[in-house]
């Protein structure tokens, strides 16, 4: 099977792109596999990248920056959508170029904006399936609005959390369209699992607003209080880095709390650690938290809609608290820190339940979808009338031969025509 992902930016640092990475080279032991990446600005990519999945890009910003369709609007990539300032006329005739000439059985788009271009530009006769890495309500109406309207040419709409799922068939009309959660995978870690001795809390991000690390420092003031032997580590950067960072100061937590940067890959950071912590105001999955649990790590989460609570089992892997809730948040951390057994018990519990993120039960269901959607394509076909598919024949045939092509194939359906009668 060929498969292809159309990615935003395979050389930048994210949770889709890291789970994209993941879901690839997965992939890529049984199939062959590729991404496009639509944007490139550095040489290597951050993350890891399976050897067998190939890589390419539409649009080097290193050298085509400056260039002049780069600075016309999108006219493809619709306007409402979060990256659109980052596309152009450039981005639309590359993708769309590199559309038309896909050879592949299945074709992913990775974010709204790129879904778009593979419902109305997309290979026909291959399967198209958008991804859906945040949440429908987290979409501008005018966005959703421009989905309603373009995915009911895709095949497959697959979305990270059940939840999600759910509100895309409440919500949408999008008829013949497979709905379905597909979960994010996170391989097995290389390393030995936490042991639940490290008096370390691990958090890692974007340090975003959305992430809320400012209630996680107000949290941990707490814990430090009561146990000075505790440490904080934060890992990540973002725009809040500076105020986290007087926030820190403020509080005198200078010796016990710690913004550690950008780290790749986390494994050897998470198994140092004996808590993880997650206190966003929204998480459409939660990577950082599946990435914590195959570490060994209990995972104290807001119980923020969507991601959280399909993964945590509270009070058994891990504890859920309001969100914005900074003392209760000290409170369950605190739970852990005062109570080594039931750390660890938990700590194996997140162990154990993290399995289901595992890559070979999530290619799987993958497979499964994909082979499903394949087949309902070729019963498709073979359902059409003959005119329509010497037609759709005619459209892919070489310009230099379409005109004698159209004479023969004429008279080929009126010969068959006059058999039936």
């Amino acid at each position: 099977m060929k498969i292809v992902f159309l990615l935003h930016n395979g050389y930048g640092i994210g949770g889709t792109i890291k789970t994209t990475f993941n879901l690839a080279s997965a992939l890529a032991e049984r199939h062959d596999v590729e991404i496009v990446s639509v944007f490139r600005h550095r040489a290597q990519p951050n993350f890891a990248l399976g050897e067998k999945v190939a890589m390419r890009h539409l649009v080097d910003l290193r050298e085509e920056k400056d260039h002049p369709l780069h600075t016309t609007p999108a006219r493809v990539f619709p306007a409402s959508e979060y990256r659109y300032g980052q596309y152009s006329k450039l981005t639309d005739q590359r993708i769309k170029e590199c559309l038309a000439g896909l050879e592949a059985d299945v074709v992913i788009g990775t974010r709204p904006g790129l879904n778009v271009h593979l419902a109305l530009e997309g290979p026909k006769d291959a399967v198209r399936i958008g991804q859906e890495h945040l949440t429908l309500l987290n979409h501008p109406p005018a966005l959703r609005g421009e989905l309603r309207r373009v995915y009911p040419k895709l095949d497959a709409v697959t979305t990270v959390t059940h939840a999600d799922a759910d509100e895309y068939r409440r919500r949408m009309r999008l008829p013949g369209v497979r709905l379905q959660a597909l979960p994010n995978s996170v391989p097995r870690p290389g390393l030995p699992p936490a042991d639940g001795n490290g008096k370390i809390i691990v958090a890692a991000g974007r340090l975003v607003r959305v992430k809320r690390y400012d209630l996680l420092i107000r949290a941990f003031a707490k814990v430090a209080a009561e146990r000075p032997d505790w440490q904080l580590r934060i890992y990540g950067k973002g725009e809040e880095q500076e105020k986290l960072r007087a926030l820190i100061d403020e509080l005198g937590l200078y010796n016990n709390a710690f913004l550690m940067g950008s780290t790749s890959p986390m494994e050897s950071e998470w198994v140092k650690g004996s808590i993880a912590a997650v206190t966003s105001n929204f998480e459409p999955f939660g990577m950082t938290i599946v990435e914590a649990m195959r570490c060994g790590l209990p995972v104290v989460s807001t119980d923020c809609d969507y991601g959280p609570g399909e993964i945590i089992k509270d009070g058994v892997d891990g504890k859920l608290v309001p969100v914005g809730k900074a003392d209760a948040f000290g409170d369950a951390l605190l739970a852990l820190v005062r109570d080594d057994e039931r750390r660890r018990e938990m700590g194996a519990a997140a162990l154990a339940n993290s399995e289901v993120y595992d890559p070979v039960p999530i290619i799987a269901e993958a497979e499964r979808l994909f082979l499903s959607l394949m087949e309902e394509k070729r019963a498709g076909r073979a359902r059409r009338p003959l005119g329509s598919r010497v037609s759709a024949a005619l459209r892919s045939a070489p310009h230099a031969l379409r005109d004698a092509a159209v004479s023969a194939a004429s008279t080929t359906v009126r010969t068959v025509r006059k058999a039936r009668r």
